[in-house]
């Protein structure tokens, strides 16, 4: 993926290893400070439904910061950046991990351990709810369920995006004929009777499946990256 091989570039960790602060400037526009707030802000806006802004904007904006507010904006800054290190560092013992609870009005910090994800399992495999099942787009629907069913040892019976049925094995004959030839992309822009929008880059697909003896299975969501 495009993120291993990023990975792959980054010099090897060592004690000699010098880590510089880049200081903030808003005005230059070599250093991608002001293109890296707006990426970041944007992203975080469209996750939670706020209004995007241009880069003009952000810029506008974070020229106007009032520098009192620093101080806890910089704690939990640094606690964060602190947890996001560990993840960084692949650490996988939850134990290392921790959930800071401050109020500098009492003052008041304290930590906690995080609690782990319930599991989940099929078959022999275990799952939490944060586990994904990577496929690459462009797939018609029947290789879709050939490769569920032949990687995972399942029979797959209904596929479904958000709200919208994709693919069922109670669907009528023609229909379910009909969309075996089609595209997921095809088979989801059908079903949800609108186009999938540009920036959108995959999309969490659920599926029913069951054992061989039709028992039905708890099972991962799948990414399905979108084909353009």
């Amino acid at each position: 993926t495009s993120i291993s091989a990023l990975i792959e570039k980054l010099p090897e960790r060592s004690s000699s290893t010098l880590l510089v602060p880049a200081d903030f400037e808003k005005d230059d526009d070599t250093n991608f400070h002001i293109d890296f707030i707006t990426a970041c802000s944007n992203l975080r806006a469209t996750n939670y439904d706020i209004a995007t802004a241009t880069r003009l904007k952000t810029k506008g904006i974070a020229g106007k910061i009032i520098p009192a507010i620093a101080t806890t904006t910089s704690m939990i800054t640094g606690l964060s950046c602190l947890e996001f290190y560990k993840m960084a560092f692949q650490n996988k013992n939850i134990e290392e991990y921790k959930c800071g609870f401050v109020n500098l009005a009492l003052p008041f910090v304290a930590f906690s351990e995080p609690i782990q994800a319930p599991k989940a399992k099929y078959l022999e495999n275990e799952f939490t709810l944060w586990d994904r099942i990577d496929i690459q787009g462009g797939m018609k629907v029947k290789d879709f369920i050939e490769k569920i069913e032949k990687d995972h040892k399942v029979e797959l019976m209904i596929i479904s995006c958000g709200v919208s049925m994709l693919y069922a094995t109670f669907m009528p004959g023609d229909k379910r004929k009909t969309r075996f030839e089609m595209t997921l992309e095809e088979v989801i822009e059908v079903a949800t009777k609108k186009p999938i929008e540009d920036h959108v880059k995959s999309l969490t697909i659920e599926v029913l499946v069951a054992d061989e003896e039709g028992e039905d299975l708890d099972f991962p969501f799948v990414r399905y990256y979108i084909k353009k």
